[in-house]
């Protein structure tokens, strides 16, 4: 195995790039190529890759996949300069718990995306 992309299912993916581009990643590839009606996209922050797709855009395909906002999801994702970062974002974005120090010693925050899914942003300090 290489890598891990997660492909998350939003209702609105133009708020939904929006919002993240609020936390600092790059739009770099959507179907259509250009226009609003947006299907799907990819973006990129340093080393973290996430896709956004429509539930509309499924169809009938794939119908285990739940088509509601959030879930038993967590996103983990470890940066640099955790915080710088935090106090960058916090005021944009919903704080599920401030920055604090875990028992195995990473510096940690968690924040709710606008589709209620849960990104918790980590530093081994």
């Amino acid at each position: 195995m290489d890598s891990l992309s997660p492909n998350i299912f939003v209702n609105d993916i133009n708020a939904t790039i929006a919002f993240y581009q609020q936390l600092g990643f790059k739009l770099i590839v959507t179907v259509p190529e250009t226009g609003t009606d947006l299907v799907w996209a990819m973006m990129v922050n340093g080393g973290v890759t996430i896709m956004f797709q429509t539930y509309t855009s499924l169809g009938n395909d794939l119908p285990d996949i739940s088509r509601q906002d959030g879930g038993s999801l967590l996103l983990y994702i470890k940066l640099k300069n955790i915080r710088f970062f935090f106090e960058e974002i916090k005021d944009k974005v919903t704080v599920l718990h401030g920055l604090q120090k875990t028992f195995y010693g990473a510096t940690e925050f968690s924040i709710k995306d606008i589709n209620n899914y849960v990104l918790t942003f980590a530093e081994d300090e």
